[in-house]
């Protein structure tokens, strides 16, 4: 299983960009995708992770109304559309994925994830 992260840069305040995350050995139409987020200097961190059986997205607070998570299941592809960026959303982003259904008090843990990409760089500036 591979998954390949894309779609960083650099931008200006209240500009977009979209990631995407292509996935080769794995189906995104079940289990559960994940964003996750490591700034310099912090812990990785939850941005937004969806359960495709079910439905169902979740934002991390901060992102919420500015990204969304999609799929283009033809190219076994998500995407993070992120809109208005500001500064505080400068960090490398990763794509997680797990074929398990995670349950919502487990979805925001990037130990329950099994599979990575390698990250990308995203530098929003004021």
């Amino acid at each position: 299983v591979q998954l390949q992260a894309s779609g960083g840069g650099s931008v200006q305040a209240g500009g977009s960009l979209r990631l995407t995350c292509a996935a080769s050995g794995l189906t995104f139409s079940s289990g559960t995708v994940g964003w996750f987020r490591q700034a310099p200097g912090k812990e990785r961190e939850f941005v937004a992770v969806r359960r495709w059986q079910f439905s169902t997205t979740y934002y991390k607070d901060s992102v919420k109304g500015r990204f969304t998570l999609s799929r283009d299941d033809a190219k076994n592809t998500v995407f993070l559309q992120m809109n208005s960026l500001k500064p505080e959303d400068t960090a490398t982003y990763y794509c997680a994925a797990t074929p398990t259904n995670l349950i919502s008090s487990e979805q925001r843990n990037d130990f329950r994830y099994d599979y990575w990409g390698q990250g990308t760089q995203v530098t929003v500036s004021s």
